[in-house]
């Protein structure tokens, strides 16, 4: 697809909150909101020539590899969110993009996030096939107060529960998609941490790719609330994700 003539390299996008988006107390749920900043950074990338389709051709695609969110209120039901998105950093194989929501003026979520060039054939990262220098980048304006980290993975753990990679945990990659890991962490804490908005910030770490049928352990920190929980198969580490608490 070609460069649209809309094209900006800043990109604000508004969605309408669900009910199916939504926590028995009308919050969005994290994971939900995962999916729209991601969505939202898709479609700024189809708007500049970088789809999935347009990738395909070289059979490339975007694969997330770190992100940061940061929470100071989740929306809620049938509020109108305006996302908006940005590139801090691009180079031949990697893009460090930023997003914030925003409800009215009110800015409710920063997110920083790190993107991966894949091969879909290889399974391997590579240099990006296309051209994206009509991306300008905004190296000095990082929306989040912390950048995204490399979790610490040396950590004494305790087994939560045993998984299997089903059909609808895959998207179009053919792979699980980032999103269900972080439904399948979530799952594992006490309900009252989501439903009374106990999040502050999270960082997730995708360290292997997860298909159909994979058997995976779910394994978390010794805290009775846990920070750091983690999807293992065979013993290696999958994804890591670290959560920080409001007081």
């Amino acid at each position: 697809m070609a460069i649209s003539p809309n094209f900006t390299s800043v990109y604000s996008k508004d969605w309408e909150i669900n009910f199916i988006q939504c926590y028995p107390n009308g919050q969005l749920k994290h994971t939900e909101l995962c999916n729209i900043l991601q969505l939202t950074a898709g479609f700024h990338a189809e708007m500049g020539g970088l789809s999935f389709s347009d990738m395909q051709v070289h059979n490339q695609a975007w694969v997330l590899s770190r992100m940061r969110v940061e929470v100071t209120e989740l929306p809620k039901w049938r509020d109108r969110v305006t996302v908006k998105t940005w590139i801090v950093d691009m180079q031949g194989s990697r893009s460090v993009r930023a997003l914030e929501l925003y409800v009215g003026d009110k800015k409710m979520v920063s997110s920083l996030t790190y993107w991966v060039v894949l091969n879909t054939e290889l399974r391997k990262p590579e240099t990006l096939a296309l051209p994206f220098e009509h991306f300008e980048v905004y190296p000095k304006n990082v929306p989040t107060e912390k950048s995204f980290s490399k979790i610490n993975l040396h950590v004494a753990t305790t087994f939560l529960k045993n998984k299997e990679v089903l059909l609808s945990d895959l998207d179009i990659v053919n792979h699980a998609n980032n999103v269900k890991y972080l439904e399948w962490c979530l799952d594992c804490i006490h309900p009252n941490i989501l439903l009374k908005n106990g999040i502050n910030a999270f960082d997730m770490n995708f360290l292997r790719e997860l298909h159909w049928h994979d058997e995976v352990e779910l394994v978390s920190s010794m805290e009775e609330i846990p920070n750091f929980i983690s999807v293992i198969k065979n013993d290696k580490y999958c994804f890591a994700l670290f959560l920080e608490y409001n007081p």
